[in-house]
């Protein structure tokens, strides 16, 4: 007689670097806005010098998608931007899933850990924390650890589809 659970599940090594990717950032991120927000006195503040004029940390609350476009006034706004968010990072839970390649999966692990931590500020606060203000570098703009995943994930990609096609 066969046991009833005899087929032992294996999850894909890609996925299963993407999800600890996922979560690592989400960690990171929540972590940093706790720590920001909580700890720091930064929101009294508004702005600790660091490596001024360089890098420091600049309290600001974003109301939109990147470079606060798209401001998210009322409440339904909002939910239209988690909306988004939230299905954008399904999809890319999906092929995350499907993934091929390790790197792959953790592009898509870092756009969806950065997608979700903006997400969860956006339903606590109605807006997203942003505090790392690299000004003096020339990009005038103040972001936080999910956007910056976020735009490394959309790099890594690119970077992971240039190789791989070339390979083939």
């Amino acid at each position: 007689m066969k046991p009833m659970f005899s087929r032992r599940r294996t999850f894909p090594a890609p996925a299963v670097a993407g999800l600890l990717t996922t979560v690592l950032i989400l960690a990171a991120d929540q972590a940093s806005k706790a720590w920001i927000l909580y700890r720091s006195g930064l929101p009294e503040v508004q702005q600790i010098q660091v490596l001024d004029p360089w890098f420091n940390l600049t309290m600001v609350w974003n109301a939109g998608i990147s470079f606060g476009l798209f401001a998210a006034e009322s409440l339904w706004q909002r939910l239209i931007l988690v909306g988004i968010s939230l299905a954008v990072a399904g999809v890319l839970a999906v092929w995350m899933w499907r993934a091929e390649r390790k790197l792959q999966a953790c592009a898509f692990g870092l756009i969806i850990g950065g997608a979700v931590g903006n997400v969860i500020d956006r339903l606590a606060y109605g807006a997203v924390a942003d505090f790392l203000d690299f000004s003096g570098l020339y990009f005038p703009f103040v972001f936080n650890v999910a956007d910056a995943a976020i735009s490394i994930g959309v790099v890594v990609m690119l970077a992971d589809l240039l190789m791989h096609d070339r390979r083939r």
